[in-house]
């Protein structure tokens, strides 16, 4: 099961996209990367990384894994939490990245006080570049989720991933092959206690 870091930071990734990537884009995605950690500021991930490593992370699951070059789709990924996770507003996403990445970033953002079963629910109808940003961002959530700190919430999140998002990834061959090697290695988290 390959994996996706991005302890590097920015610049080394931006690096090794060169020859995959326009430089328009790079530039676009250097914006979007800079909006990113204004908003995120200092937060970290539960195991403690900062923030930003996760969205460069499910942003690399598109470009290296599944092939992704949409720019839109790209931004999309590196803001997917700016909204649901900061003070950032969707519509100062709209005004700086425009209304396609403001749509895919509102598809992925759970509503403040919504039902998260219902938020995921509604992922069966999102357009296929939403549920591309959603997979890569869940992909980045559970390739190291045995290293979680709390062993209910790996549980939780192990049987969720399993219930909800893998008939998601079904419609997507790499993300489809991805999950199932996944749930294989990680099925005793399901007895987790």
């Amino acid at each position: 099961m390959r994996t996706f870091a991005a302890k590097e930071g920015w610049p080394a990734i931006r690096a090794g996209w060169a020859d995959r990537l326009p430089e328009a884009d790079l530039a676009a995605l250097d914006e979007a990367v800079a909006f990113a950690a204004r908003h995120h500021g200092a937060q970290t991930r539960p195991a403690g990384e900062p923030y930003l490593e996760h969205l460069l992370e499910a942003t690399r699951v598109l470009v290296e894994g599944v092939g992704v070059t949409d720019a839109d789709v790209l931004r999309a990924a590196v803001l997917h939490d700016v909204v649901e996770d900061t003070a950032c507003p969707l519509g100062e996403v709209r005004a700086r990245f425009g209304d396609r990445v403001a749509e895919l970033v509102g598809w992925v953002t759970k509503p403040e006080g919504g039902e998260r079963t219902a938020y995921l629910a509604r992922l069966r109808d999102a357009p296929d570049d939403a549920l591309l940003v959603k997979l890569a961002d869940r992909l980045s959530n559970v390739q190291r989720l045995d290293t979680h700190p709390r062993p209910a919430k790996r549980r939780a999140y192990y049987e969720e991933t399993v219930r909800t998002i893998l008939p998601l990834a079904a419609r997507y061959p790499w993300f489809r092959t991805w999950f199932d090697g996944w749930r294989t290695e990680f099925r005793g988290l399901a007895d987790d206690r």
